[in-house]
């Protein structure tokens, strides 16, 4: 049976896509993931004892462990959601992402280009490399218009740099080598399994706990959000059915600006778990999760506003998002709640909810 192989599994994204696999594959499914703060086997606790799923611990960055892993497990699809993503991270510390993203991508282009070589002619035609990536890369737009698979890449935070490095270097391999390639970006996502330095997960967690809600700047930044299991069955369309060396822009058609969501947040918890039951907030006497909404120093650069086109993905494939944003966005809250154990153990000795990327501009 043709095997798959999972990059950045134990990620949020990526842990949800293996669940996805193993529900409609008995093939095998191999995550290669470092487990650094963001990847946590704990996201896959439901699935590790299953026969057809294998574990690799390691660095995509590693030429020698990915070599490795072409070798022993002969992937017929790779899937690559292997990357730092977090913009604040990457202004305190751009290294890492430079590191994983740009350099790790290469890693398992490079290797996968001399996997490929290896294959009968069958195996080869069957062959696809995916890289997942964002609206990021595209800039920020104004206040009308969507970014389409042609818009010009112009990234503003060293996140987006890395992943568009990353874009050009998968379209590279396959213009130059023929690697069969595929790229999908996507805005922002939410649902079950994020890590809570992520704007929902953090609201959500911080409201229950009575503690502020930080707002950047005015708070009229937008974002287009699309439910993480969404994303997951675009991603598998692309790689059944999209065209080799293709571009799919993945998007919910839902925006919101952050402010707009904040509120949304605490409207969905004033109904699951009303403030006037909430024990943290009694001890503060705050009466209703609004009142704990905090604006605070905008990040550098922050990109105003993204919006996705998603009509290539829908015309071509038939792909297009199932849940519309509020019953996605009261599923998630539901979760965080009933997942309070997983919570703790994925942000135990770790700054999840510290605020990071503030460092100042040189000028």
């Amino acid at each position: 049976m043709d095997a798959v192989l999972v990059t950045g599994g134990a990620g949020f994204i990526g842990s949800n896509f293996v669940r996805l696999l193993l529900r409609q594959t008995a093939g095998p499914v191999v995550v290669l993931d470092k487990l650094t703060y963001a990847g946590n086997l704990e996201n896959l606790a439901e699935v590790r004892d299953r026969p057809n799923f294998n574990f690799v611990h390691g660095d995509i960055a590693d030429r020698a462990l990915v070599t490795r892993v072409y070798r022993d497990h002969r992937p017929t699809w790779v899937v690559n959601f292997a990357a730092e993503s977090h913009v604040d991270r990457s202004i305190d510390g751009p290294r890492a992402f430079v590191e994983t993203n740009i350099a790790g991508t290469f890693e398992l282009l490079d290797a996968a280009r001399a996997h490929v070589g290896e294959l009968d002619e069958r195996a080869r035609t069957r062959f696809r490399f995916l890289h997942v990536s964002t609206d990021e890369v595209y800039g920020s737009l104004g206040p009308s218009g969507r970014f389409s698979e042609t818009t010009p890449y112009a990234p503003n935070s060293p996140y987006a740099a890395t992943k568009a490095a990353a874009d050009h270097l998968v379209r590279a391999y396959s213009e130059t080598y023929g690697l069969p390639t595929l790229i999908t970006n996507c805005s922002n996502n939410y649902g079950p399994y994020q890590y809570p330095e992520k704007l929902i997960p953090l609201m959500i967690l911080n409201a229950l706990e009575g503690k502020p809600l930080p707002i950047y700047g005015d708070g009229g930044n937008v974002r287009d959000w699309l439910f993480v299991a969404d994303h997951c069955e675009g991603i598998l369309t692309v790689l059944q059915r999209g065209r080799v060396g293709g571009k799919y822009n993945i998007g919910g058609d839902n925006e919101r600006s952050n402010l707009e969501l904040v509120d949304r947040v605490c409207a969905v918890l004033e109904e699951l778990e009303p403030a006037a039951h909430n024990q943290a907030l009694a001890r503060r006497g705050i009466a209703a999760y609004a009142a704990l909404k905090t604006f605070v120093t905008d990040r550098p650069g922050h990109d105003r506003r993204y919006a996705i086109d998603a009509s290539r993905v829908r015309d071509e494939l038939g792909w297009r998002p199932r849940r519309d944003f509020e019953s996605g966005l009261r599923a998630t809250v539901e979760w965080y709640r009933a997942h309070r154990a997983w919570c703790e153990a994925v942000q135990a000795g770790s700054d999840a909810r510290r605020r990071l990327g503030t460092r100042g501009r040189v000028a």
